[in-house]
């Protein structure tokens, strides 16, 4: 019997570590350990309010507000008080699925926050470009979520791909199947804005389960 000290482990796959926290909606939202959240979206609602997120423990974080009646697929991110933290609204009839986030409950141009569109109208894999508003340059986004959303595993990563964000991935429990729920667990890494990831993970739900498919 071979000796277990001897079997040499896989290689770590390693990033570089951000160099400062990584602050989108506000540095409320900065925790320097990995945080831990669960996005849970009731499938057969009609009603609003239909994603929430929790913690580790339970504790609501956030909820989002919208409707599957919404003339323009408008979400607006809550936090536990109810205080609204960012509005992302789809823009219609465009083939990259392209959605703008802006402050708070707001839609004017000089509260948009950042964009997020598809990198290419086909797609066989999740491949979405997230350029921020401060970004003045069309060379390149920000940051990309790539995976599989067949197998809801997606991760985000910067814009050049050099670090990893965030990952998410599908939670399977008996719970999420009785009462028809979709639930992702969502890991954010150190010193990332969750509320943004929250917000990015909402949007990617939302291109990806879009009812029509080509607007």
């Amino acid at each position: 019997m071979a000796d277990p000290t001897t079997i040499q482990l896989p290689a770590q796959t390693t990033y570089a570590a951000l160099a400062s926290p990584l602050t989108v909606l506000g540095s409320q939202y900065i925790a320097p350990y990995p945080v831990d959240l669960r996005i849970t979206k009731k499938v057969m609602t009609m009603k609003e309010g239909s994603f929430a997120v929790t913690d580790v423990n339970g504790t609501l974080m956030f909820k989002v507000k919208g409707s599957v009646f919404s003339l323009h697929d408008r979400r607006v991110l809550l936090d536990a008080a109810d205080n609204p933290v960012i509005t992302f609204q789809q823009k219609l009839f465009s083939a990259h699925r392209k959605w703008y986030a802006y402050r708070g409950e707001s839609r004017d141009s000089k509260d948009l926050l950042f964009t997020v569109k598809k990198s290419s109208i086909l797609q066989f894999k999740t491949h979405l470009d997230v350029i921020l508003a401060t970004n003045g340059s069309d060379s390149g986004c920000d940051f990309k979520i790539k995976g599989s959303w067949m197998e809801r595993a997606c991760t985000i990563f910067l814009g050049d791909g050099s670090s990893v964000v965030a990952h998410m991935h599908k939670e399977h429990s008996l719970q999420s199947i009785v009462l028809d729920k979709d639930t992702f667990g969502v890991t954010v890494q150190p010193n990332v804005d969750f509320a943004f990831i929250v917000a990015l993970v909402v949007i990617l739900f939302e291109i990806n389960e879009d009812r029509s498919g080509n607007d």
